[in-house]
């Protein structure tokens, strides 16, 4: 007694019985040949005959066996075989389920189409140049009407002794005579037909796993004429994934799943690891943007092309079927990788393949090392990178579109750093692979390839000072009104900025406090407002000095000129015009927990302040009242010359417990 009956004279056959007895569901198995039945798991819950049947014997088998589903799993051309199976169903009332190979259609100018293995030597009657014949030996007879079959042909068989005696028997002997057993890649099909110096390929349509494609696209590379002989029948069935999941549901099968992040590297096979290469290889479903599978995807898997989180989960989902799952991931999956996100989303138990990144082959290219470099990432992010380059002598950024490289690069050249050296690679581990080097203004405003990174390398780069107080001598200020020194220091660590805060610097004056939180929040977003228009020309200025390309510069009267701008961490009030509560009142609104700091000289402002910190709902109200006085020399003597006090009011967003 069995539950299953396969005929499996195929590899999707062999694969529903190594599936069955993973699972321990008894299984009687059918194969065509003893070398078939020595492919499978010795054992277990598999029976396995390699007997041929005709249609009484299959009824007979069924009626003995009384599984509950008999599966056709055999080859698309054993049409004679398919029609006893059917039958034989019938007369045993047994379910029969067709197991499909899925196929691949082609529309190519160098195909001929043909309908049998006569029509394919009919048509080859009339060419000249050799032949390898890759239609099995059953029909090689048929070759033997070519007057010259001897000297063209070059018969591809199973290496059987059976039939190499059968093929013998025919003529076909010493090097026209090919034993082997596949599948056959792409490159072995392409040195084959180079080294017999063969101008046509004979092969049927025989679907994805029967190599199809493999011989295909080495007919093409190699410009010999593919003969193709199309499927006798055009048949309903189910797909490999359709049958597994059909017998999941049908005896309580668990699914076991397996879902693996692959960094592939640059996207060629060559460029993976072993282990990236093997995972993806034996995968069921393949899962990836297009370019990164279309190199690495076996004919016989399911591929789903996709690169956003939720879709790539929600399909997996849909598809219980596919135990074995690999998505494919450029580079290395903790470089910048979308498996981060993907990890949100995904089933709690995934496991990762690290890959070969762009910054660790391109640095590999150039011979430098990369232990002190910067990495960073322009695609589809906000970077400060500008400021990156003038403090680290090498920084690597990966770019995501044709003119990223060149807009750097023209930035870089505005912030007077147009002499650093830059290095271009594109394509990488591609076959036109291109590496470029120059200065930042020799690739100003250039496109690139989208696919491209960039190394930046910077002799002059000096770290700022980590601590705030930058010297008043050291912005440019003119007659703008700047708050000092002592007070920044002050007013910036009453902020307790984070490094991706965003800030607003309302009345930003020379933007001296603009700078000091722009130089501390490297990953963040500052907003300098100001209303008069030779105070925003000198934070222009003192921008580009301090090179500080993530301050942004809001020409305008608050709260008006803050409308558009998104929510705020922090917030720095260093002038209000009289409009400080309207402000505070913005600022809740944006963000309700935003974090502030506000600055007064005189004493109308801090009464408007104190008006504002008792009736806004705000919290951690500290007042400080400074007062500093700084030296001057006078002769050889040094006077304290005070300054105006100042108060330094901060406060949080949140209703006071």
């Amino acid at each position: 007694m069995s539950e299953v009956l396969i005929f499996a004279g195929t590899l999707e056959g062999r694969t529903i019985a190594e599936f069955l007895s993973k699972y321990h569901i008894e299984t009687y198995v059918c194969v065509a040949t003893q070398y078939g039945e020595s492919l499978l798991p010795k054992g277990g819950s598999l029976k396995i005959s390699h007997e041929r049947l005709d249609r009484d014997q299959m009824k007979a088998l069924m009626e003995r066996e009384n599984p509950r589903v008999v599966i056709d799993a055999t080859h698309p051309y054993a049409a004679e075989v398919t029609a006893n199976i059917r039958l034989a169903c019938e007369a045993a009332k047994k379910p029969y389920l067709r197991l499909l190979r899925s196929g691949h259609q082609v529309n190519d100018k160098d195909v001929v189409y043909v309908d049998s293995v006569a029509d394919a030597v009919a048509y080859l009657q009339n060419t000249q140049g050799n032949v390898l014949a890759t239609t099995g030996s059953k029909e090689l007879a048929e070759y033997t009407k070519l007057a010259d079959y001897r000297e063209r042909v070059y018969a591809r068989v199973l290496s059987l002794p059976e039939v190499a005696v059968s093929c013998a028997g025919l003529g076909f002997e010493g090097k026209h005579l090919i034993c082997m057993q596949g599948p056959f890649s792409k490159e072995l099909n392409i040195a084959m037909l180079r080294q017999l110096d063969c101008r046509y390929l004979v092969t049927k349509e025989s679907g994805n796993t029967g190599g199809f494609l493999e011989k295909y696209e080495a007919a093409r590379q190699t410009g010999a004429t593919l003969v193709l002989i199309g499927r006798p029948l055009r048949e309903e069935g189910m797909t490999l994934a359709q049958c597994r999941q059909h017998l999941r549901e049908l005896f309580c099968i668990p699914v076991e799943r397996r879902i693996t992040l692959v960094g592939i590297g640059m996207g060629p096979v060559n460029n993976m690891t072993k282990e990236a290469y093997e995972t993806c290889r034996e995968a069921q479903l393949l899962i990836g943007a297009r370019r990164m599978t279309q190199k690495i995807a076996e004919a016989s898997q399911e591929v789903f092309h996709a690169y956003r989180p939720q879709e790539i989960a929600d399909y997996i989902d849909a598809h219980p079927e596919f135990e074995k799952i690999a998505i494919a991931l450029s580079g290395d999956v903790g470089f910048y990788s979308g498996a981060k996100k993907l990890l949100e989303v995904l089933p709690d138990g995934c496991e990762l393949i690290p890959g070969v990144s762009s910054m660790i082959y391109f640095l590999a290219q150039l011979k430098k090392p990369w232990e002190d470099v910067t990495p960073c990432s322009m695609h589809g992010r906000s970077v400060n990178i500008v400021s990156m380059v003038k403090e680290c002598p090498k920084v690597f950024a990966i770019v995501g579109d044709e003119t990223g490289i060149g807009t750097l690069c023209t930035r870089l050249c505005g912030y007077g750093l147009g002499d650093v050296r830059v290095s271009v690679g594109e394509r990488l581990a591609y076959p036109n692979e291109q590496i470029w080097t120059g200065t930042a203004e020799e690739f100003s405003g250039c496109k690139t390839d989208a696919l491209s990174v960039v190394l930046i390398e910077n002799e002059k780069a000096a770290d700022h000072i980590v601590t705030h107080g930058i010297p008043d001598s050291e912005f440019l200020r003119d007659k703008a009104p700047m708050t000092k020194e002592e007070i920044r220091d002050i007013s910036l660590s009453k902020l307790r900025l984070k490094k991706d805060s965003v800030i607003y610097d309302v009345g930003a004056g020379t933007g001296s406090v603009s700078v000091e939180m722009a130089l501390k929040a490297a990953c963040g977003h500052v907003y300098a407002i100001e209303k008069k228009p030779e105070a925003v020309a000198l934070l222009h200025r003192n921008k580009e000095k301090f090179a500080v390309d993530h301050l942004e510069i809001i020409e305008g009267l608050a709260p008006h000129a803050c409308e558009e701008l998104p929510a705020p961490t922090h917030a720095f009030i260093g002038g209000s015009s009289g409009n400080l509560k309207e402000i505070m009142q913005q600022l809740l609104s944006k963000n309700p927990s935003v974090r502030m700091v506000i600055n007064c000289i005189t004493l109308e402002t801090v009464a408007e302040a104190l008006d504002a910190v008792k009736t806004l709902p705000v919290t951690d109200i500290d007042i400080a009242s400074v007062s500093i006085g700084k030296s001057k020399s006078v002769g050889r003597y040094h006077m304290m010359m005070g300054q105006n006090p100042v108060y330094v009011i901060s406060c949080e967003g949140g209703e006071a417990l």
